[in-house]
């Protein structure tokens, strides 16, 4: 039994590294006026193979959102498209696109942060939160997805709440 604890801390301890990171990108996109604040991260074997955050605002592309760009980085890296062997960390819940890129990728497990609905607290559009609700499209995408909690699940969701006055949401 306590084994288990142990290795249940480990790897919590290891999620909330890898997202620490990832909400860390959410604050450089803001930082830099590069785009809204989400982040995300790819990891595979414990090493980060990409760290990335939302780029739409500098590159003018709607498509450049972090997980976006992170899966791009890490198939240039990689030499690949398929990502199976890879885990994605992401500061909030993915959008549909982005939900599809990891899916399409075969990332094999996605961790998040906020929820969606903490980016639409402050006036983000609500497709992210509506389009996955009540649909069971999670339980048909052969993915591992998991919503952290604790502290750093806070400190995820307060990226938007500090970050509000410093872009503006169209």
């Amino acid at each position: 039994m306590m084994e288990d604890a142990a290795n249940s801390n480990g790897t919590e301890d290891r999620e909330n590294m890898f997202l620490t990171v990832a909400i860390e990108e959410a604050y450089k996109a803001v930082e830099r006026g590069d785009g809204r604040p989400f982040g995300a991260v790819i990891v595979r074997n414990d090493e980060i193979v990409a760290s990335c955050h939302n780029m739409v605002v500098r590159n003018t592309d709607p498509s450049a959102h972090a997980e976006i760009a992170a899966i791009r980085e890490a198939c240039r890296k990689l030499n690949r498209v398929q990502l199976a062997d890879c885990e994605i960390y992401a500061s909030c819940e993915p959008c549909p696109m982005c939900l599809g890129a990891i899916h399409f990728s075969k990332i094999k497990r996605l961790v998040y942060g906020a929820k969606a609905e903490a980016a639409v607290a402050i006036g983000f559009d609500n497709i992210i939160a509506d389009a996955l609700k009540d649909t069971g499209f999670y339980q048909k995408v052969n993915l591992e997805i998991k919503k952290a909690e604790g502290s750093v699940a806070i400190i995820a969701e307060q990226v938007f709440e500090k970050t509000k006055d410093k872009f503006v949401v169209p």
